[in-house]
């Protein structure tokens, strides 16, 4: 009915990438950034794809591009996060969780994640106080 809206097809394309149709969810991604390429979920959501099909480089890119476009979206810093922390670029991802973290103070993947990748890192201390803000949040059902 409104083949000109964006917002319809990133809903459509969440639809399809939750159903796991990828190649048609890419694609409605690709309708949403024709119709306004500065729509920053279809950038990340499109990465999001890439990173589940294993092309990183890609999914690099694309959040990338979508962080260029919104750089307050801490679900986005932490996907790539996640994504550095996947290719044992520790220091990096570290960057990403505390990026989201500035944005949303109490975000439980975040803290999660920087926890862990403090682990990994070897610092302890704050690997131990990240994990008590989580229990904290876990107590008042923060999730």
């Amino acid at each position: 009915m409104e083949p000109e809206n964006p917002i319809l097809w990133l809903n459509m394309g969440i639809a399809q990438q939750k159903a796991g149709e990828y190649e048609e969810a890419l694609e409605s991604y690709r309708e949403v950034l024709r119709i306004d390429d500065n729509i920053a979920d279809a950038w990340a959501s499109m990465a999001m794809i890439f990173f589940e099909l294993k092309q990183i480089d890609k999914a690099k890119k694309h959040y990338k591009i979508a962080l260029e476009k919104d750089s307050a979206s801490f679900k986005t810093w932490n996907n790539l996060g996640v994504l550095y922390f996947s290719e044992v670029k520790y220091e990096k991802a570290r960057i990403c969780f505390e990026e989201a973290l500035k944005i949303m103070p109490m975000f439980y993947d975040a803290l999660y994640n920087l926890r862990d990748t403090c682990r990994e890192l070897e610092d302890y201390r704050a690997a131990a106080e990240f994990e008590i803000l989580l229990k904290g949040i876990n107590s008042k059902n923060f999730t």
